[in-house]
């Protein structure tokens, strides 16, 4: 699918403009809240794809997608339980599935060219700033999530 520069830009803006109230409230939180907050915004950018494949999608399709939420519910999961790291990887790699297949692949004709390209400036926002919190708990030596 191609899409023109501008429509692209003003699209990755979206994604910015509505990721820093999310990472503002995240930042008011404790370390174990942020983190659950974070881990349950993670698992909730895969199910809307769940959404998307039920109205715009046949059904075989809608399995994809749940795998989605499997391998970033386990993301999740693993972040809470163990480390940030986890949460960083999820919210790093999510860019890849709203690009190669809902953007650029098969996925194309089930979610809006906009929403794909929003959320790949709103998970990458995100994924760079839970990085930033990891490290700013080593720096100040608190106990890593």
């Amino acid at each position: 699918m191609t899409t023109s520069y501008g429509y692209f830009f003003i699209s990755f803006f979206l994604g910015l403009v509505i990721v820093v109230p999310y990472i503002l409230w995240l930042q008011r939180l404790g370390p174990k809240q942020l983190c659950q907050a974070a881990a349950i915004g993670l698992v909730v950018a895969a199910v809307i794809y769940i959404g998307f494949s039920l109205f715009n999608a046949d059904r075989s399709w809608v399995m994809v997608e749940v795998l989605g939420v499997l391998a970033y519910g386990l993301a999740a999961w693993l972040a809470i339980r163990y480390s940030l790291l986890w949460l960083a990887a999820g919210w790093g790699l999510h860019p890849i599935w709203d690009v190669w297949l809902h953007w650029l692949g098969p996925g194309s004709d089930i979610v809006p060219p906009w929403y794909a390209i929003a959320c790949l400036s709103f998970d990458v926002a995100l994924g760079v700033f839970v990085i930033w919190i990891w490290k700013q708990q080593s720096i100040s030596g608190e106990k890593k999530i």
